[in-house]
């Protein structure tokens, strides 16, 4: 019997969360058939129930830096020792364990290693500039103890190899699977051109230069002429406070705040284009959800735009820090002119390459 060990101590909310659930839903779909032991050290194990594996809480790991640190390289150490032969310690949260184990592998779900921070980043949300500063070292910490690293795209295979000074073939590029919303033929029409920008209320997401493109396309064409829609409310911290305070009087921008997923997809399907102005994203989900609309999107021009919108035939991109390169393009599509508009390549992804859970278990293993 293998014993595989899923460390996801701080993994508790948003799109991380969804990864551990899906590995563990698939691990305790084939642990029996495979005599697999499977172990799980997480948060809380109301987050990720699931039969036929074993749980570890540490709830109280996620209280700072220093506990983390702790479990990571004292914690973990101990209970990898008292379970015996681990034949595969995946960690899921970026860090790699001091552990006892026939194998390691590392998930690498976040991609502010790459993050060109800014100074307002600082006034905005400390963290997310100290995280692009100190990320970096927290992968390198044990790196080589691991025989895989798996990412979603190629792109953070090229940058994370380059940062370790490893060789492509140790990283598996594995792209997460989603469930999408059925899309029907019937589509309703917006009264107005409506562009649509889905994110979370951090200063990496870019609003700002939505908001200055919307701003300046409206002195261009004047009010009631188009409609941008943000998922924020404007009150849930100090970045999205500041956008409220500086763009929330303009006419043709909607504060639409948090959206359930019936009400995401039903936007998706209500706006004319997908606007993706972040500075930075490991995959990019709304452009994957959205690809399947066949609607135009508009996309910073940065390396994971390139995979999440491969194949589609109706995409602009432009530098995420250009608002009057934005303006321009959601200008055109206003008129109907499509001639900035073009497709990207279907992307081929070359091996190590896992298309879902079973692939990368059978590739973790060997």
């Amino acid at each position: 019997m293998k014993t595989i060990v899923i460390s996801a101590v701080n993994l508790r909310k948003g799109g991380t969360l969804t990864i551990l659930r899906q590995c563990l839903a698939y691990l305790s779909s084939v642990a029996e058939e495979r005599r697999w032991r499977i172990v799980a050290l997480v948060h809380r194990r109301t987050l990720c129930d699931y039969p036929h594996i074993e749980y570890i809480e540490m709830p109280d790991v996620a209280k700072g830096w220093l506990r983390r640190l702790w479990c990571e390289y004292v914690t973990m150490h101990g209970i990898s020792k008292r379970l015996g032969r681990v034949d595969l310690w995946f960690s899921l949260h970026d860090t790699t364990p001091r552990v006892q184990a026939e194998r390691q592998a590392v998930y690498c779900q976040t991609s502010f290693p790459f993050l060109k921070w800014r100074w307002s980043d600082w006034f905005f949300d400390p963290k997310i500039a100290l995280f692009a500063l100190f990320t970096r070292f927290a992968y390198l910490v044990n790196s080589r103890r691991n025989r895989y690293f798996v990412v979603q795209t190629a792109w953070l295979r090229r940058s994370f190899a380059a940062l370790f000074s490893l060789p492509e073939s140790r990283f598996v590029v594995a792209p997460p699977t989603r469930d999408r919303m059925e899309v029907t033929d019937e589509q309703p029409k917006p009264s107005l051109p409506t562009f649509f920008y889905p994110a979370t209320p951090d200063c990496h997401k870019n609003f700002e230069t939505l908001c200055r493109a919307a701003e300046r396309l409206e002195g261009e064409l004047g009010r009631g002429k188009f409609r941008v829609e943000i998922t924020l409310s404007g009150d849930e911290n100090r970045y999205a406070r500041w956008l409220h305070k500086r763009w929330g009087s303009l006419s043709s921008i909607a504060f639409v705040g948090f959206l359930s997923r019936e009400e995401l997809f039903r936007r998706y399907a209500a706006s004319s284009a997908l606007i993706f102005p972040s500075r930075v994203e490991t995959w990019g989900l709304p452009i994957s959800e959205f690809a399947p609309y066949g609607k135009p999107m508009v996309l910073a021009d940065l390396p994971y735009a390139y995979e999440a919108a491969a194949g589609h035939a109706k995409v602009a991109l432009f530098d995420p820090s250009d608002a009057e390169a934005l303006a321009a393009s959601m200008g055109a599509l206003i008129r109907g002119d499509y001639s900035a508009f073009r497709a990207l390549p279907k992307a081929v992804i070359e091996a190590p390459f896992a298309p879902g859970w079973d692939a990368l278990f059978r590739q973790l293993l060997v």
